[in-house]
């Protein structure tokens, strides 16, 4: 069972006739940790969700969605808060720009709930939960609790810096986890504004493998035994909302299919499979970009 913890929200995205501020917005179901579940959810891998979620309709709706993926919502803890909302615009080549609306939110209110089920194979975490206080330090403490139990922890810092005051601070609690986590996601802008770090750098400091997704340009794995790489899928942007959510639940999906969720399974990884992981990460990632919103592919769509 892969446990996903951190936030649900709602993004406001321009209709299909507009893509400014000028036109209707509509109301997706999103937020990094959210996607994630409900790809793996679609993918046919095992998981919970770990976040809290308001009652609200929107909470109401995206809890359903969730069932509606199969993922298990056991974890989920609700409250009367209101839904944290997030404006996406979208430039002319479909990339998407968010403002976030986060102030009394739900999400924001997430506590430890102690010990994670005795099944947990893996943990994965990241984006506004890990920034956002009170919930960034109990999301905090269940990395290091459930690292320290063994369990993979996969972290996607997905950084939005609107919403990091002070970037020095950040950077120190982002140093802080590495030592716990076995596979560091992100992307080359989250690499540039981390510092530009070598990923040997990151990879000394703890994860077994660091995985860099570079928009069209595709995906790059580096492990301790060299960089392994895979081109992007090509295909017609519609947006790329939910993108990097999507090669971040096709990675542990993947990885669960050669029994790899673990650091010692991460590192042995011949070249051939990890570019079979990477390659799936990059298809399921170009089909989500080919729809509006963050709708991950089914496992039938991708010929599982």
């Amino acid at each position: 069972m892969i446990v996903v913890g951190g936030e649900a929200l709602v993004d406001l995205v321009p209709g299909a006739s507009a893509r400014d501020a000028s036109g209707a917005m509509l109301p997706r179901w999103g937020g990094a940790p959210y996607n994630v579940a409900v790809a793996l959810g679609r993918l046919g891998a095992p998981t919970r969700f770990l976040s809290r979620m308001s009652t609200d309709p929107f909470g109401n709706a995206m809890v359903e969605r969730l069932a509606n993926a199969s993922v298990h919502t056991e974890l989920v803890q609700r409250g009367p808060e209101p839904s944290t909302l997030a404006v996406v615009g979208l430039d002319p080549d479909g990339s998407a720009r968010y403002g976030f609306y986060t102030e009394g939110t739900a999400d924001r209110l997430f506590a430890d709930p102690g010990p994670l089920p005795a099944d947990t194979e893996a943990v994965a975490l990241g984006t506004l939960s890990l920034v956002l206080e009170p919930g960034a330090s109990a999301y905090e403490a269940v990395l290091h609790r459930e690292a320290a139990a063994g369990r993979l922890i996969s972290l996607d810092p997905n950084i939005r810096a609107d919403l990091i005051p002070d970037r020095d601070g950040y950077l120190r609690r982002f140093v802080s986890w590495l030592p716990d986590v076995g596979l560091l996601k992100l992307s080359d802008q989250d690499a540039e504004w981390l510092g530009g770090s070598e990923p040997a750098a990151w990879l000394e400091a703890g994860p077994a493998a660091v995985v860099m997704t570079r928009g069209g340009d595709g995906l790059i794995a580096f492990t301790k035994a060299g960089p392994i790489e895979v081109p992007g899928v090509p295909t017609v942007v519609v947006d790329t909302i939910g993108a990097g959510d999507t090669v971040h639940a096709a990675l542990l999906a993947r990885l669960r299919a050669h029994g790899a969720l673990t650091r010692d399974g991460l590192s042995g990884l011949e070249a051939d499979e990890w570019r079979d992981v990477l390659g799936f990460a990059a298809e399921a990632a170009a089909r989500t970009c080919a729809r509006p919103g963050a709708e991950p592919p089914t496992a039938a769509e991708l010929g599982l």
